[in-house]
């Protein structure tokens, strides 16, 4: 066994590469069809796999993706459990990032004829009565309802921004549903103040929307185009760093995590995500009767089924539905009940 340490080698504007010649072939073919965040995350994901195994990707077989399974689940620090499971290993849902990201590696491996049968089960082959057999996935991810901010949330969120800069992205989050990436990747010509909407060039996936926006975004937006960003500035990004020594440079994740988690803390809330602040804009306009379509195309999902879990954020959703099919059981119950 010749054993293989990854070490990831990313040199501006190239990339990443993890130091098998096979690895990093699989990696310029993700490069080709996938976004940057997509390859970033893969290479990673395979970086930790080959880290544990320790083995090239010829060598690795079923038993070394059991392993690597069970060690993800392993306590990382004793100390911190999430409150969301009480477990203190990683989530199932990155352990089953991380197994499709090597599942895809040895998928494309064997379709070029360089491994026999991926080592990555799809499931485990389990019988459900006498003779229907099914298959369990390796990793079992409840889905759990995300959560989200109350009205008294959001205005204490919004008092506790420090510029307008910071109160459009916000806007945006929560009154457009648009996602972290989206907002950083607006250009000066994706903003159509006269349409109040907004063009999304940079979604996930790679596809495109137009947006309505509520008018404050825009109010905030000119004041933030007019008062604060810099003039000497060289990009078409919207968003920018207003502080030295990087000011004028497009604003990063990084930054806009900083800006909410301060805001966060300022105004006494003990959560407030971007993803949160998505996903109380799908069920307020849920709650206001909009339909799964129209949010599913404001949100930018893919599936409706993605869509379908605001149905049971709505606080009225489940309630009408179930007032209303109790209207129609009780008529009929009267109506039997009648004497004949």
């Amino acid at each position: 066994m010749n054993g293989f340490i990854p070490h990831v080698v990313h040199d501006p504007g190239e990339i990443p590469r993890l130091g098998d010649p096979l690895v990093d072939e699989y990696l310029r073919f993700v490069a080709a069809r996938a976004r940057h965040n997509t390859l970033l995350a893969q290479t990673f994901d395979l970086k930790v796999f080959f880290t544990v195994v320790g083995k090239t990707p010829a060598e690795v077989d079923t038993s070394d993706v059991f392993a690597f399974s069970q060690a993800q689940r392993l306590p990382r620090n004793e100390n911190v459990v999430r409150i969301a499971d009480g477990e203190s290993g990683l989530a199932a849902s990155t352990i089953k990032r991380r197994l499709a990201s090597i599942a895809g590696l040895f998928s494309y491996l064997g379709e070029r004829g360089l491994v026999g049968n991926s080592p990555v089960p799809q499931g485990l082959t389990t019988r459900a009565g006498r003779s229907h057999v099914r298959e369990v996935p390796l990793i079992r991810s409840p889905r759990r309802l995300p959560r989200i901010l109350d009205p008294d949330e959001v205005n204490a969120l919004l008092g506790a921004l420090r510029s307008e800069r910071d109160r459009a992205m916000v806007l945006l989050m929560l009154f457009g549903g648009l996602r972290r990436c989206e907002i950083l990747g607006l250009r000066m010509a994706d903003v159509h103040p006269g349409e109040r909407r907004v063009f999304v060039s940079a979604g996930k996936g790679g596809h495109q929307r137009i947006v309505p926006v509520t008018p404050a975004f825009f109010t905030s937006l000119g004041g933030y185009l007019d008062g604060e960003r810099p003039l000497d500035a060289t990009t078409d990004h919207v968003f920018l760093v207003l502080k030295r020594p990087r000011r004028g440079n497009p604003l990063t994740a990084a930054g806009l995590d900083d800006i909410l988690s301060g805001a966060r803390i300022r105004a006494g809330l003990p959560h407030a995500t971007c993803h949160e602040l998505r996903h109380t804009c799908s069920t307020r306009l849920r709650e206001s009767g909009m339909a799964l379509e129209a949010i599913q195309a404001q949100a930018g999902h893919a599936s409706i089924e993605s869509t379908r879990i605001y149905l049971h954020l709505a606080n009225d959703w489940l309630v009408g539905e179930y007032s209303k099919a109790m209207a129609i059981l009780d008529s009929i119950g009267d109506a039997e009940a009648e004497p004949k």
